[in-house]
């Protein structure tokens, strides 16, 4: 039994099994879990001639991993291994069909994440340097990815392997550096991890949902900084800030800043803050689950709300995206203005100003 992650959570070893089949069972259920399919359709790929399909990374092309869902999302996977293939898949089902307790815990977002990685990026571009910025979940994958023009190209995967360190040992990767050079090298034999500083983990509370990792700054200490200020960042914006209420101050320089390019300023459970950019007309958007409120910050626009949605196309559950709308409701926003789209009702910005800035607070309905 493995975990979203694929990682390990309950191995049961039946009295006469064959040894070799302890680590089959758990990469069948490995590969369950984070294709998030049965194993047998990649096993299905390969006997079928796509033999690409062998060099899927971290794949067990073998039938017998079955994944667990729990409304529709991957929660883990279990995997057999011993039987005939078709007996292993069979175990498996059983196993999934059974009652089993979950727990929920909050996951990093990819704009969480990306909000982290450009924090840290924008402090970066201050200071003059180019680094590598890589935020990753939980699990250690990563979720964003911030590389400059001007970085070099190993930082790619020291970064990323700095918060995958953070975030499977939730601390700071800092601590195995010293470590390994405090009198303690054996630390270079922990499994996923480098002894080297710039990773952090990220919060919600005490709990980690993710890591950043900086690499190829113009030192070591200037990596752990700046990730620890994307980290105070994605902190901030939860309003886990220290203040105890919720909270989230942002002043009128970091708004300007962001501004620029635009991007999350704040993402909690329960609503979303969007300093928005635009700079040419965009597509239809619908959300089946979220209202949105926009206030015009500077420059004018015009929104069509409602109508029929031509060639919609499902870009996530409950979101749909298409090119055009057919008779909608015109709106001319200029500075100041506010508009409320109520979920459910599709908007499209047809005309914007160069650029067009704006608040969107998203509210869950």
């Amino acid at each position: 039994m493995v975990d979203a992650s694929g990682e390990l959570l309950e191995l049961r070893r039946t009295p006469g099994a064959q040894i070799a089949s302890s680590r089959v069972a758990v990469d069948k259920a490995r590969t369950a879990a984070i294709f998030v399919r049965p194993s047998r359709v990649l096993e299905e790929q390969v006997t079928d001639g796509r033999l690409g399909a062998l060099a899927l990374h971290g794949a067990s092309a073998l039938i017998g991993g079955i994944p667990l869902a729990v409304d529709g999302e991957v929660v883990g996977a279990v995997g057999t291994s011993g039987e005939t293939p078709d007996e292993d898949e069979q175990i498996s089902l059983a196993g999934a069909q059974a009652s089993f307790s979950t727990t929920e815990v909050r996951a990093l977002t990819f704009d969480g994440a990306r909000l982290a990685a450009e924090a840290a990026g924008a402090l970066a571009a201050e200071r003059g340097v180019a680094p590598v910025v890589a935020v990753v979940d939980a699990g250690g994958e990563l979720v964003y990815l911030h590389r400059p023009d001007a970085a070099q190209v190993a930082s790619v995967r020291v970064a990323t392997d700095k918060a995958r360190t953070a975030a499977i040992y939730r601390r700071p990767s800092k601590d195995f550096e010293n470590q390994a050079s405090g009198g303690r090298p054996s630390a270079l034999h922990l499994a996923r991890a480098v002894p080297l500083q710039g990773g952090i983990p990220l919060r919600t509370g005490d709990e980690v949902v993710g890591a950043i990792g900086v690499s190829g700054a113009s030192s070591a200490e200037e990596d752990s900084e700046l990730a620890g200020a994307g980290a105070t960042a994605f902190a901030a914006a939860l309003g886990a800030n220290g203040n105890g209420n919720g909270a989230a101050h942002f002043p009128s320089a970091e708004l300007a800043r962001k501004f620029e390019q635009g991007g999350l300023l704040l993402d909690t459970s329960g609503y979303k803050l969007d300093a928005g950019r635009r700079v040419a007309p965009g597509e239809v958007e619908y959300h089946e689950r979220f209202v949105d409120v926009m206030h015009v910050v500077e420059g004018r626009a015009t929104v069509l709300t409602g109508g029929s949605l031509v060639e919609p196309r499902e870009v996530a559950p409950g979101e749909l995206r298409a090119p055009a709308l057919e008779c909608g409701t015109k709106h001319e926003l200029r500075e100041g203005d506010v508009l409320a789209i109520p979920s459910g009702v599709p908007h499209q910005f047809v005309d914007v100003s160069d650029p067009f800035l704006y608040f969107v607070v998203k509210v869950e309905a």
